[in-house]
């Protein structure tokens, strides 16, 4: 798969593992090789998790590969980011490996089929599963050409499409992707995202978690800001974190790749320390009352132990996958 290049191998490796599963008595196998035989369930934000480990968002965009993650094991999916208009992303190449490092870089863009198509895929995933232990976490973006002031509506238009095939949400203000989104984490654009999007949950019968994902690069001041805010609106958890834009835990070969290669978000291994220090930071200052899934770097065991007791309850991984491969979710719960 690494002779391929990092996109084109994503589609090939996924689309081999869906036709696997597909043959007869395909999946059993898969399930039999990959899935963990000792999950632990956690209970979080009113949900129950079969285990703690999920595909954190970016990696199963449209929702094409549900059956094919749950059979590696996989406790939840989060599928995005999706936005209420389909895009192309950014122009390719877009995703990069740096295999010293063990990390990717990706300018992706928030490529998608769009909330319409993606909502359809849920829906007919759902009637073929109804008793799935899978959960299903829609991360929601605001499209390219939406204006910053405007952004709220997107987010509200994809809650309101997608929320009887999810079980949560995730609201994705922190792409380095998407030219302008990052300033969206500021305080007083996050108060009109998410009053907006609950005044919209309240008239649900059985109304949604909605989440936030923050990148690891803010400062002590705008977490604290992130931090006033999740207790003031009753924000139930928190994803920690996005990619990362500092190279300067890249190895010298890593940098001079990353020059080449050019923005993007950073994720693997260098951005760890700074996700769980990040995490630790915020289970300290909250006195361990906001619910956190970690992301960033966990490749193994000892990641993930490292994550948890940082004051993770749950875990997402997506680089690992790549480098480690399909018995990473069996390894970390074994």
């Amino acid at each position: 798969m690494f002779l391929l290049s990092a996109e084109k191998a994503h589609y090939v490796a996924m689309n081999g593992l869906q036709l696997i599963c597909k043959l007869p008595f395909g999946k059993s196998i898969v399930e039999a090789l990959f899935k963990p035989k000792n999950n632990k369930p956690v209970t979080v934000f009113g949900l129950t998790f079969i285990n703690n480990i999920g595909m954190a968002a970016g990696f199963d965009k449209n929702a094409r590969y549900l059956t094919e993650l749950a059979a590696l094991g996989f406790g939840h999916i989060e599928i995005g980011t999706v936005t209420p208009l389909a895009q192309d992303g950014n122009k390719k190449p877009r995703l990069f490996r740096l295999k010293k490092d063990a990390a990717l870089i990706n300018r992706m863009g928030f490529n998608n089929e769009g909330m319409e198509i993606i909502g359809k895929r849920l829906s007919d995933w759902r009637k073929q599963n109804p008793d799935t232990h899978l959960k299903i976490g829609g991360n929601i973006g605001k499209n390219k050409n939406t204006l910053n002031e405007l952004a709220y509506t997107d987010y509200v238009k994809c809650f309101l499409h997608l929320n009887e095939y999810v079980d949560y949400f995730v609201v994705n203000v922190s792409s380095p992707n998407t030219p302008g989104l990052r300033a969206l984490q500021d305080k007083e654009s996050l108060m009109q995202i998410f009053t907006a999007l609950q005044i919209e949950n309240k008239k649900l019968i059985e109304p949604k978690p909605i989440l936030l994902k923050i990148a690891p690069d803010l400062s002590d001041t705008q977490v604290d800001d992130v931090i006033a805010l999740i207790q003031e609106i009753k924000i139930p958890a928190l994803v920690v974190s996005n990619t990362t834009l500092d190279r300067t835990t890249l190895s010298n070969q890593g940098k001079k790749l990353s020059e080449q290669y050019g923005s993007g978000g950073l994720s693997g291994v260098p951005v760890k320390q700074k996700a769980t220090t990040l995490i630790n930071y915020i289970h300290t200052k909250s006195n361990g009352n906001i619910t956190i899934i970690g992301s960033g770097g966990i490749f193994t065991k000892a990641d993930a132990t490292e994550k948890i007791n940082a004051g993770a309850h749950l875990l997402q991984v997506w680089t690992g996958f790549i480098y480690e491969g399909p018995s990473i979710v069996k390894a970390i719960v074994k």
